[in-house]
């Protein structure tokens, strides 16, 4: 039990530092070119997928240090509905992030390549600088996506354990 609570503690100590990772790489990526005698600055906020991206992160990475920090004071946790408050918010979290990241991928790749119909022109082949690091932020959002998923599996064990195997929803300690 011990293993596993270092485990988790560590599994979100790692989510909230590819989180603000992330949130540092979109919130402070900008780039400026003169294009034309007009100089042209693009930023996250030209992206809304980008902007409700970095909203997302820092909402989950301020989930997971309260999360810490509740896990600091109540270590041995006896009732189920503290675990399937965790559980069920590791879950929405994690779906979250997964649908942000998506979404921002989908919009970056519209910048990379394009559109003739939306009249929209390639931003990388001018700001390269400013497409590897949503690319980078990208690929770290992923990465911390894909930790949550962990997470969410050790949150649903130590949920699903307190239960009887042989008694639907019966405590394994519940005389009947």
């Amino acid at each position: 039990m011990v293993k596993l609570r270092e485990t988790e503690v560590i599994l979100r100590l790692c989510i909230v530092f590819f989180l603000l990772l992330t949130s540092c790489l979109i919130g402070l990526d900008s780039q400026t070119k003169e294009i034309a005698y007009i100089h042209k600055n693009v930023s996250f906020r030209y992206l809304l997928a980008l902007e409700a991206e970095l909203y997302i992160d820092v909402v989950v990475a301020a989930y997971n240090l309260v999360q810490l920090g509740l896990g600091w004071y109540n270590v041995e946790q006896k009732t189920s509905n503290p675990k399937w408050f965790s559980y069920l918010l590791d879950q929405t979290a994690a779906y979250v992030v997964f649908a942000g990241t998506s979404a921002a991928a989908q919009h970056s790749l519209l910048v990379v390549t394009g559109s003739r119909e939306l009249q929209w022109m390639k931003w990388c082949y001018k700001f390269t600088r400013f497409c590897f690091q949503m690319g980078s932020a990208i690929i770290l959002n992923y990465i911390a996506a894909a930790l949550m998923v962990l997470l969410s599996s050790i949150s649903a064990f130590n949920l699903f354990r307190l239960y009887s195997p042989k008694r639907f929803f019966r405590f394994k300690s519940s005389p009947n």
